[in-house]
């Protein structure tokens, strides 16, 4: 990240304003956090905090554009819209389809650029910049804003849901007796499925996937209209991790030690959030098994504060970042 910052050209990353006000200044990309609220919903205030500073700095004298890189809920840049038109902003809904540990890679290689735009004009500025970032040639996805927000939440429920079917049919073939894996490869061969997310394990975590999975089931109730597959992506990721439990309390014995390669949602990073592995050890833990965790330092001294002799560490320096 660093090399490529001081590579860079006509970029500048900022919290000052007053900055925005330079005439050469054409795409502003908002780049902040919209966590999760209890009920499924996205908190948008950080997006309405750069509004306000932007209604404070008042109407620009030549036309401007502001592209909102975070995840939002649909319909939220509609609500937007009229308060930018004021200020004399074009707006572009244009989220990121990055992976923690791979985000350099994802940024540069995408499969699709999705651009949610009110007009071809906007939407061709954005497109502008990526074929000159891009390594690869992507497709770009130009739609209503709308339909973009939907886009963004539906990409990651279609992958959520894929893990999820893994899993259950995974955990079947275990009390079966047959090949969880095998089956999966098999199923993955066709090619009108696919290999990707297509592997018996854990249930999927993180940061982005029970979020978006929870927002679409959100929307879809206040659409009144109800997502049946999203609902039961849910609980199926909750009934394998309990599946995976009575798994491996049944297959190993009270005294013997229970190893966890990575307790992080997905190895090459410090993300216990939503972490089904860091679940599964807590729960096993909290059972009264030995649980040894192959963890970095600096997630050892994180989770010794929290739950202290809970689990029996082992110091994994290739998870050092």
């Amino acid at each position: 990240v660093n090399e490529l910052l001081k590579a860079s050209n006509n970029f500048v990353a900022t919290t000052d304003f007053s900055l925005l006000t330079d005439d050469n200044l054409k795409v502003i990309f908002v780049v902040v956090q919209t966590p999760s609220l209890p009920n499924g919903n996205y908190d948008h205030s950080q997006i309405e905090s750069v509004v306000n500073k932007l209604t404070e700095i008042g109407r620009q004298p030549s036309r401007k554009l502001i592209a909102i890189n975070c995840t939002t809920m649909p319909g939220y840049c509609d609500s937007l819209k009229p308060k930018l038109d004021l200020l004399n902003y074009d707006l572009v809904y244009n989220p990121e389809f990055i992976a923690q540990g791979n985000i350099i890679y994802d940024q540069t290689n995408p499969d699709q650029v999705l651009l949610g735009s009110y007009s071809e004009e906007s939407a061709k500025k954005v497109e502008a910049i990526y074929k000159k970032m891009c390594r690869n040639t992507p497709v770009f996805c130009t739609m209503s804003p709308i339909s973009a927000e939907i886009t963004k939440l539906a990409t990651n429920c279609f992958l959520t849901m894929k893990i999820s079917f893994a899993n259950t049919i995974g955990d079947l073939a275990t009390k079966a007796g047959a090949e969880p894996q095998k089956i999966l490869n098999a199923i993955g061969a066709d090619s009108r499925i696919g290999k990707k997310y297509l592997n018996y394990g854990y249930g999927y975590g993180g940061p982005c996937f029970p979020r978006d999975n929870k927002a679409m089931i959100y929307f879809g109730k206040n659409t009144n209209h109800k997502l049946h597959l999203s609902e039961a992506t849910e609980k199926v990721n909750k009934e394998h991790l309990i599946f995976q439990f009575q798994e491996m309390m049944n297959r190993f014995d009270e005294n013997e030690t229970i190893p966890f390669e990575y307790i992080t949602y997905k190895k090459g990073t410090n993300i216990i959030e939503e972490s089904q592995q860091f679940f599964l050890a807590k729960m096993l833990a909290e059972a009264g098994r030995k649980v040894k965790v192959r963890v970095s330092s600096e997630m050892k001294n994180r989770l010794e504060e929290t739950y202290s002799d809970l689990f029996i560490y082992e110091i994994d320096s290739t998870q050092e970042l």
